[in-house]
């Protein structure tokens, strides 16, 4: 006997409840009117399953910051090829940092964006420039003329969602903290108190 499972069963909060993860210092405006609509989960997992290279694009060397979390899991638990880019910084994580994505030295499967909500045209203009497959916005970020200008060049656009929690609930690994536990189990962790 198989159940359906309805598609978005497994999404993310609405733009309302969004508020709550969203990156530090971004606004989200619930009220905003989107007109946008960007791939669904299955299109979602697709775009993840034939990426092997992922550009992140505002790289921090600041254990607060969102693209230095994000860096960290795809580094450590993702296949992906991973390149950092951030005029500022030489080096995160032990790895080298680019200046620009024009710099790298493959063209890579997603560019993952951490800017400004000003700045993501001219990310979006830059990753068509280098030929690359797919801008992803992170939480938080939603800009539908940059989406409008990747999509028309060919681009595949996936906006305010987070590319490490993508990753790891189509993975098995999501924790309800957003963790990736490392345990696959169907018991009840038990706390000591």
């Amino acid at each position: 006997m198989s159940t359906s499972i309805p598609a978005d069963s497994c999404a993310l909060p609405s733009p309302t409840d969004a508020v709550a993860c969203a990156l530090p210092g971004v606004a989200v405006d619930a009220a905003s009117e989107r007109t946008w609509t960007g791939p669904n989960q299955q299109e979602r997992f697709a775009l993840l399953r034939r990426t092997r290279s992922v550009a992140i694009v505002g790289a921090s060397n600041n254990p607060s910051r969102a693209s230095y979390f994000v860096t960290t899991y795809l580094l450590s638990s993702s296949p992906y090829d991973v390149y950092l880019v951030n005029p500022r910084e030489k080096e995160i994580l032990g790895q080298p940092v680019y200046a620009s994505l024009a710099e790298l030295p493959v063209v890579p499967d997603i560019v993952d964006v951490f800017r400004r909500h000003d700045d993501l045209p001219g990310v979006a203009q830059e990753a068509i420039d280098v030929g690359a497959k797919a801008v992803w916005l992170q939480l938080g970020s939603w800009h539908e003329e940059a989406a409008a200008l990747a999509e028309s060049a060919g681009l595949s656009v996936v906006m305010d969602r987070c590319i490490k929690i993508e990753h790891a609930r189509f993975h098995g690994g999501l924790h309800l903290a957003g963790f990736d536990t490392g345990v696959i189990s169907s018991k009840r962790q038990l706390l000591a108190r």
